[in-house]
């Protein structure tokens, strides 16, 4: 009869008879005689409350926020240097793995692959050197040679003697050569031979870190997409490796766009009869790998070099870089980029710029694929995020 007797409101909700339901936040409070205490797993008893987060919580919170982030910026910008050559590494590494890729098609080990890529690279950056250094070695021992008879020329001179009897310019020059002075001289000699010595450091560190990327770049790939979730694993993985063959296409695009243009301007320049052809043709292809400019500047160093030959080769030279560059931005740079990375121009100045200003010439190098990146991330993730909602 006592179960007759319950209340049908209680057996119809599922609750026990006796059982008051009590507002949240208005709990009995527990036993104090340990009848209702059971310890957890290990021993260890049940962890207690939360604390409640008082304005003194927050703010110790809040100010060891601030800190964290301070010294974080600091350590940052103390290693920056470190973190842009680890960067440029990277990016040379994206750049060759379809190399590597390409050689292990062909049966290579990836060892292999890699070590052929590397020395491949070695051998373009030393024979650009070849052809740079002796033309500029025997240019300064020409100077020097000559600087004795260059000096009494001036001498000589009957303008230069009207100022100096005006204006006393070689007392003036006398009176600079003092001691100390050419202790300053020596020091910033040094500090020029410390900034060589640290920049082939910085190119051989650059180096060896590609090269370690580049044996590891499956490793690292992998490991870097396990970061994200399971559930989204795969369309990372996707959306990554397109990136990295945008990265990768470029890169090889650009080198191609470069040596056409080292190849037609040494053809030009050998034709012409322009002092050393190969190493101004090398500069034509080291300064057309930066984007929207890099052209333009190579160029201007060729023209120059060619009216101080000869006023007649220096319109040759003229002509030839404008019309080049009409076919080099017309129909050779769309039909290598279109396969490639698809950015607008605007986009690539746009970028080219901010890619300067923050890393010099490094960052106009970079800019163009990351805008492509940028591109590719907006219309796959975020695009279609924006659609949903």
């Amino acid at each position: 009869m006592a179960d007759d007797q319950r209340d049908p409101s209680a057996a119809s909700e599922g609750r026990r008879p006796g059982h008051e339901e009590r507002a949240p936040g208005h709990e009995p409070p527990a036993a104090t005689d340990g009848s209702d205490v059971r310890p957890a797993p290990g021993g260890f008893g049940r962890p207690g409350r939360p604390f409640r987060r008082g304005p003194f919580y927050i703010g110790l919170v809040g100010g060891l926020g601030l800190l964290t982030a301070y010294y974080g910026a600091q350590a940052v910008a103390g290693a920056l240097n470190v973190l842009v050559l680890i960067f440029v590494a990277g990016f040379l590494a994206v750049g060759l793995n379809p190399a590597v890729v390409r050689l292990q098609r062909w049966g290579l080990p990836r060892g292999w692959a890699v070590a052929s890529v590397v020395i491949g690279t070695l051998l373009m950056l030393c024979g650009g050197i070849v052809a740079l250094v002796p033309p500029l070695v025997r240019q300064i021992d020409a100077f020097l040679e000559g600087l004795p008879g260059y000096l009494d020329a001036l001498s000589r001179n009957e303008f230069i003697r009207d100022l100096d009897e005006r204006y006393a310019i070689i007392e003036s020059a006398k009176s600079v050569v003092t001691p100390g002075n050419l202790a300053k001289a020596v020091g910033g000699l040094l500090d020029g031979i410390g900034l060589v010595f640290g920049t082939l450091f910085n190119v051989l560190t650059v180096l060896l870190l590609t090269v370690y990327f580049l044996a590891a770049f499956e490793r690292i790939k992998s490991g870097a997409y396990r970061f994200v979730p399971a559930s989204r694993r795969d369309r990372a993985r996707a959306i990554g490796d397109e990136i990295l063959a945008k990265v990768g296409a470029y890169m090889a695009g650009a080198l191609l766009i470069a040596l056409l243009a080292g190849a037609s301007s040494f053809v030009f320049l050998l034709v012409a009869g322009v002092a050393y052809p190969a190493a101004l043709a090398v500069v034509v292809a080291v300064f057309d790998l930066i984007p929207q400019v890099g052209a333009t500047l190579g160029s201007l160093v060729v023209i120059l070099v060619a009216f101080v030959t000869s006023a007649p080769l220096g319109i040759a030279a003229l002509v030839f870089f404008v019309l080049y560059q009409q076919l080099e931005n017309w129909v050779i740079y769309p039909r290598v980029m279109s396969r490639a990375v698809r950015v607008t121009d605007l986009a690539a100045i746009i970028s080219a710029l901010l890619g300067a200003a923050l890393l010099g010439v490094i960052g106009a190098l970079i800019a163009i694929p990351a805008s492509a990146a940028v591109q590719l991330v907006v219309r796959e993730v975020v695009f279609p995020r924006q659609e949903a909602h």
